[in-house]
């Protein structure tokens, strides 16, 4: 991946200008150039046709950085990450499938980028799953259209417009705006000027102590114990069945069932009932036997 970056204009704070300047002189390549270039690379690990590839769409990379100068990171920073998604995007590129690299590219650039800004922008891990980064990178965006860039909390008319556009719910579009809208702050910093103390020092230990978590680990023992025991009271199919349907994070049909055991949908719904019912009472009557022993 080194051998990629070679001869790249330099890019750092101070230089910008310059290097938006520099990266012109790049050529745009043809069709059957890149076609060709990327074949190259491909089969030969030619390193200086990926770095004709890599360097004549250092104009989209800064295009597409550019985008994203409203979370308050430095633009060559920016750059710098799109550069390496440039980077992936030509190591993985296959010019077969018939399409070219810019649109191909464009993918690994923005995920480098916003992959960057979820890690660098807060101290707090924020945005973890795709519809949290979905909204993190459209919120502004969207509040913009909507017009609604007035300082704290979004109108309720406003966050149900985001919300369905998004497909996210209300409450993570409260939230993320009210993430969005405060600073980080130091948890050692002191919360008046005149005051020797931290903010730490005001934060409330909200986590169990060992005694409940012991406790709690004590009593999912006893309950397992007891589920354990009580499956062993029913026999081979019931077991199974009622695995299946209540024990799995994606039951099984009723129909795939009823193939199994070539009987109908109903008659293994009865015995899934019934087995049910079975561990139920097994259990309880347990409950009780180990709640006279003590």
């Amino acid at each position: 991946m080194a051998s990629f970056s070679r001869s790249l204009p330099a890019l750092s704070d101070g230089n910008l200008s310059r290097y938006l300047q520099d990266i012109r002189k790049f050529p745009m390549l043809e069709a059957d150039e890149e076609y060709m270039l990327a074949k190259r690379w491909r089969e030969h690990e030619d390193t200086e046709a990926a770095h004709k590839l890599v360097t004549s769409h250092l104009r989209l990379v800064a295009k597409i950085a550019m985008g994203y100068r409203g979370y308050g990171l430095p633009v060559n920073e920016l750059i710098s990450e799109g550069n390496v998604g440039m980077m992936q995007a030509v190591k993985r590129f296959d010019p077969e499938r018939g399409f070219r690299l810019a649109t191909y590219a464009m993918w690994w650039i923005r995920a480098a980028i916003q992959e960057y800004i979820l890690h660098s922008w807060s101290l707090v891990k924020m945005g973890t799953t795709a519809a949290q980064k979905k909204l993190f990178f459209n919120l502004r965006r969207i509040k913009g259209q909507l017009k609604a860039i007035e300082e704290g909390d979004l109108a309720p008319e406003t966050v149900t417009k985001i919300a369905t556009q998004l497909d996210v719910p209300e409450d993570d579009v409260v939230q993320m705006n009210r993430r969005l809208a405060a600073p980080d702050h130091s948890l050692n910093a002191s919360p008046r000027a005149d005051s020797e103390g931290e903010w730490i020092d005001w934060l409330e230990d909200e986590s169990k102590n060992q005694e409940a978590l012991l406790g709690e680990s004590e009593e999912l023992g006893k309950r397992q114990a007891l589920l354990v025991s009580a499956m062993k009271g029913l026999n081979e199919r019931e077991r199974h069945i009622l695995t299946e349907r209540r024990l799995k994070d994606e039951p099984t049909t009723l129909e795939d069932l009823s193939k199994e055991y070539n009987i109908s949908r109903e008659r293994v719904r009865q015995i899934e009932v019934r087995a049910f019912e079975k561990l139920q009472k097994s259990i309880k009557n347990a409950a009780i036997e180990q709640n006279l022993a003590n």
